[in-house]
């Protein structure tokens, strides 16, 4: 008896995972056709564009593995570019896994660490009270199949259209980095002198070619972001010394 009361608890909580990620699901389809799109553009074939989301699942660092691969960028530099985008997952997981619910085993645990996006952890960490494997992976199901299916519709949309509006589909990428940044640059200064300055010696780096593209990303990326927190560091002390 006790097991079939558990059976029912871990379906129930499962279904109120897929609710909550039906809105995530619908706000996944545009970006993810826009990524097959661009995909297609890019000269990636169907399979490797769905291969990309079942694997990456990454928005922001698929886009940025597009724009990457569009000039020849080595693997390492991506794969770097990769894991700097996406450092923010570490404290993310730590956060989530102190909301969750029991003992669970390891391949659970990896299993919604993979589904673990900004949209799944903002639902699952601003839901009331704990919650449970059964709910993550209902929540992360339905978000990861939208953004998957999705993508493999959006290229087969992008093959269907003429070849000049394919080749100018690349522009919407630019469009969509600026359309992510802005709203952070409204909101924190420290985002908009971090893309200044790495802009700034980005371009440095392309003009000298001294470095590859795919290097010149990942350095600038880094330099930048040591350069602003230091400058923070020391402007935050010297507001506490002198207030």
């Amino acid at each position: 008896m006790a097991s079939t009361t558990t059976l029912v608890k871990k379906q129930s909580s499962f279904l109120q995972g897929l609710q909550s990620g039906i809105s995530i699901a619908i706000g996944y389809l545009p970006v993810a056709l826009t990524f097959g799109l661009l995909s297609k553009s890019t000269g990636l074939s169907l399979s490797e564009t769905v291969l990309m989301s079942l694997i990456v699942y990454a928005g922001a660092s698929q886009y940025i593995s597009l724009s990457l691969l569009s000039v020849g960028t080595g693997i390492i530099e991506i794969v770097l570019t990769t894991f700097i985008v996406n450092i923010r997952h570490f404290l993310m997981s730590a956060s989530l896994s102190e909301k969750v619910e029991g003992n669970d085993s390891l391949w659970k645990k990896a299993l919604y660490s993979f589904g673990l996006t900004d949209e799944t952890f903002t639902v699952a960490s601003t839901k009331e009270g704990m919650v449970n494997a059964g709910y993550l992976f209902g929540l992360m199901l339905i978000s990861y199949a939208s953004w998957v299916i999705n993508s493999g519709i959006g290229y087969v949309i992008g093959a269907s259209l003429p070849t000049t509006v394919q080749e100018s589909m690349s522009i919407a990428l630019y469009a969509m980095f600026i359309g992510l940044l802005i709203p952070s640059l409204k909101k924190h200064r420290k985002v908009m002198f971090l893309a200044v300055a790495a802009a700034i010696l980005n371009s440095i780096f392309y003009a000298s070619q001294m470095i590859s593209t795919g290097w010149s990303i990942v350095l600038s990326t880094l330099i930048s972001a040591i350069i602003v927190e230091l400058f923070y560091m020391k402007y935050t002390s010297e507001v506490e010394t002198n207030g």
